[in-house]
């Protein structure tokens, strides 16, 4: 990339940047995303994972550029060299420019579990920022960057989507591998996750386990002829490597973005956004929340400075959400009662267990509300829920010219044995929600009560067995047994050494 621009990057070092990103990253829209941190309220618990998506999105197109440009010098001269791979970097650059407050605990958690607004991404958030930016500053120029309306616009989006299908007829043709450079919704593996797990891994301190240079460098494009298209693909010998970042992900959610204390306060902010929801509304002129998300302009003016606003306010209806942020700030957060580790349920299971979980509390424990409990799920998997990602990978090896051919499968004996057998878990966790002066004996003695009831109602609905409840703590007999063996071992000692006297 000729350079314009010179940044210094802690993940990928100096990252250079010509006009036409520089004009993007010059905007309001995109500098918003200063103020929302990546791993949302991780650095609570994490205290150097405080970086944004601002970097992120640098970084991501950062590596879609040099990944396109590398994979289109491998095919040879195309007319469109140059359009696509502005479009790929720019669909790179805004990809996250739909997130809100504190990042995925704002879509995931506050949106979709709270509100119930189950038909918003962020990535439609991103779609709508994007359209913003173009509408609000004149300065940008397409026509200037070799760029058409309304073909490049719409070719951008539907890469922020990772959806080739939401390309009209009209729009002109791209190759088909381009998808799965940002948004790679066939196996998830794009320049998106590469700097996120490494960036993530650097601040919040996880070692890193896999090297996504090594894997950009020895990708190509091939054509899959099952499926007709052409598509990223990657030498064989690294399908280990790729289990590997899938793992690194997989451990990433199990220790840092679920740590069971930023849950805790995942819970807290979602609950000062739900109790400050009507305040925000009434800030932003909206009827509801959704039509806040759908407005580029009122949206561009949440982000995580939010609860700053929401703490310091004088206004009486935030009372509840300004006393949870002192908690969070006092350190007296909710507490997790139990958990435990089950096997996958389906969206319709889940609440109808958390409805029966809730009435068993409501019933059973005299002190305790029922709206002061959390049933709370997490899944864990390698990106594709409970299927094998790397399934979905593409691999190519040389034949004896020393030339690439399509791999039709790899099996997994043939890269470990100590390869998952299962690609999803889910914990079930029960929270209690606090208040700033509950007494310490008071909270212990609700959630022992709680969480009594919750092991008991546990077992009813086969989310945990009789052997694993009791699979920490070894029954008298193993215990006597094992006194026994270090009594006669101790005996065969004493015996040996008075033979050989």
């Amino acid at each position: 990339m000729d350079s314009n621009k010179l940044i210094k990057d802690p993940i990928h070092g100096y990252i250079k940047f010509e006009d036409w990103v520089i004009q993007f990253i010059d905007t309001p829209q995109f500098q918003r995303l200063r103020d929302i941190k990546q791993l949302g309220t991780a650095f609570y618990v994490f205290p150097g994972a405080t970086h944004t998506r601002f970097e992120h999105s640098l970084g991501t197109a950062y590596l879609a550029y040099n990944l396109t440009k590398r994979l289109q010098e491998q095919q040879g001269k195309n007319d469109d060299d140059d359009r696509n791979l502005k479009c790929v970097t720019l669909a790179a650059l805004c990809h996250d420019l739909g997130h809100g407050p504190y990042s995925h605990l704002f879509d995931r958690d506050f949106i979709k579990d709270r509100l119930g607004i189950i038909d918003w991404k962020h990535e439609d958030g991103s779609i709508t920022m994007f359209d913003d930016l173009l509408k609000k500053n004149p300065n940008i120029n397409l026509k200037s960057m070799d760029l058409k309306e309304p073909d490049d616009v719409e070719i951008i989006k539907a890469l922020i989507k990772g959806d080739p299908k939401s390309l009209s007829k009209s729009t002109r043709n791209i190759p088909n591998y381009l998808f799965n450079i940002v948004n790679n919704d066939e196996n998830s593996l794009d320049v998106d996750k590469f700097d996120y797990l490494a960036r993530d891994c650097y601040y919040s301190g996880a070692k890193i386990q896999f090297d996504f240079q090594r894997l950009m460098e020895l990708s190509r494009v091939m054509k899959d002829e099952d499926e007709d298209k052409d598509k990223i693909v990657y030498y064989y010998k690294e399908c280990y490597l790729i289990y590997e970042l899938f793992h690194t992900r997989y451990s990433l959610h199990k220790t840092v973005y679920k740590h069971r204390v930023i849950r805790a306060i995942d819970h807290m902010i979602c609950d000062v956004l739900k109790y400050a929801q009507k305040y925000l509304e009434k800030k932003f002129e909206v009827e509801n929340f959704k039509d806040l998300l759908n407005d580029g302009e009122k949206y561009i003016q949440l982000s995580d400075s939010i609860f700053y606003e929401i703490e310091y306010s004088k206004d009486d209806e935030l009372t509840r959400s300004k006393e949870i942020i002192r908690q969070i700030k006092k350190r007296k957060l909710y507490k997790l009662v139990d958990e435990v580790l089950t096997e996958k349920k389906d969206d319709t299971k889940k609440k109808n267990i958390n409805k029966e979980i809730l009435n068993e509390v409501k019933n059973k424990c005299e002190n305790v509300d029922r709206g002061d409990v959390i049933v709370d799920w997490l899944s864990f998997d390698y990106g594709k829920k409970d299927k094998n990602p790397v399934k979905f990978v593409k691999f190519y090896d040389f034949n004896d010219d020393k030339k690439p051919f399509l791999k039709k499968k790899i099996n997994k004996e043939d890269v470990s044995y100590f390869l998952p057998k299962v690609y999803k878990e889910e914990i079930v966790q029960i929270y209690l929600r606090t208040k700033e002066n509950d007494q310490k004996h008071e909270l212990k003695k609700k959630v022992k009560e709680i969480k009594a009831v919750f092991r008991e109602k546990a077992k009813d609905l086969n989310l945990i067995k009789e052997e694993e409840e009791g699979s920490n703590s070894e029954s008298e007999k193993d215990k006597k047994g094992k006194r026994l063996s270090i009594s006669d071992e101790t005996s065969q000692r004493k015996k040996s050494k008075n033979e050989e006297k």
